[in-house]
């Protein structure tokens, strides 16, 4: 997005701010959510006007996913090499489907799918599911993580995991154009199948892509079948993906650009504020970063409150995306 200058041009104003509730990661609050309070969480989040809600995964934890050092805060992020083996991730397709059938509205986010490590085929049929029964609800953002342990659990090769990304999702997009399928590559081959039922959407659900940078597999990926970019951590230069955009015939604002918050904590032991982790987000307006990811357990430690939470964070969101707005 260009902020437009002053001298005769119409003023800029901050678009609207996109809401996404994070739903994993919050084991910090008391009591500590089960899989199905994070339903609840959803219901609320919609009842609150907030625009989705985040799941991400680990199928498996091995014993270096905290090799880097645990967090000094437990409620910051789950990072690569930061993570307890025991922490719970739930099944993102499973708990999506429970939250399809309990909203109406609120989008579905599968966050970091870990797609290398299931069957394209298999991963094509429950996507294609979980969004005829939200109605075109589902996003999906497919990534090949980082944790060689789940991998060598799992039987797939860590070293090959972004060339079999890269052929899923080709397979991915033959399975939601229409059946019968076939294909012919390095890591899977099949056909003549047929892949039913399709989609809600023609082409499939949403796509988001992600990293911790702008490398040229990630840009090919958004060019080819992005419908939004949410890095992990600051965006850096975004002109390679504008220039590859462009280069395809298509336009950068073609894609949603995904932002976020991240608590300040004044010790191991306090949750962050909400207001002073919320100044963040407008010079990720002004880069066009209108949708914006919140982690509620940065900011409460009250399972009970998310409601009251949600409706307060729809209260702030609202002022940022007002001329001059503040939180």
């Amino acid at each position: 997005m260009t902020v437009l200058a002053t001298g005769g041009l119409p003023p800029w104003h901050p678009p609207q701010v996109r809401i996404v509730l994070i739903l994993t990661e919050n084991w910090t609050m008391r009591p500590e959510p089960d899989v199905a309070d994070l339903v609840t969480f959803a219901v609320e989040a919609e009842r609150a006007g907030l625009d989705a809600v985040m799941v991400s995964e680990h199928v498996v934890l091995g014993p270096s996913s905290g090799e880097a050092g645990l967090p000094a805060n437990p409620r910051d992020y789950a990072l690569p090499g930061n993570q307890d083996p025991a922490t719970p991730w739930p099944s993102p397709l499973v708990l999506l489907g429970a939250i399809a059938a309990a909203t109406t509205r609120i989008r579905l986010v599968a966050g970091a799918l870990i797609s290398p490590l299931r069957h394209p085929l298999a991963t094509a049929k429950d996507l294609a599911t979980l969004d005829r029964l939200s109605g075109g609800r589902l996003v999906v953002q497919p990534t090949v993580s980082w944790h060689r342990d789940e991998y060598a659990a799992l039987g797939v090769p860590f070293g090959q995991r972004g060339e079999i990304l890269d052929e899923q999702l080709e397979i991915w997009a033959k399975a939601w154009s229409g059946s019968p399928v076939s294909h012919d590559g390095k890591h899977y081959s099949f056909g003549p199948v047929w892949v039913e039922p399709r989609p809600a959407r023609p082409g499939g659900p949403d796509l988001w892509f992600g990293g911790s940078s702008l490398h040229p597999r990630l840009i090919a990926r958004l060019v080819r079948y992005g419908s939004g970019f949410n890095p992990l951590g600051p965006a850096g230069d975004l002109a390679p993906l504008e220039e590859a955009m462009a280069a395809a015939g298509r336009r950068p604002d073609e894609l949603e650009y995904v932002g976020g918050t991240r608590g300040v904590f004044g010790g191991p032991d306090e949750v962050a504020d909400l207001d002073q982790a919320l100044t963040a987000v407008p010079a990720q307006l002004a880069r066009g970063f209108a949708t914006i990811c919140v982690k509620p357990s940065q900011f409460t430690d009250e399972t009970a409150g998310i409601g009251a939470f949600c409706r307060s964070l729809a209260a702030k969101a609202a002022a940022l995306g007002a001329p001059g707005g503040q939180p």
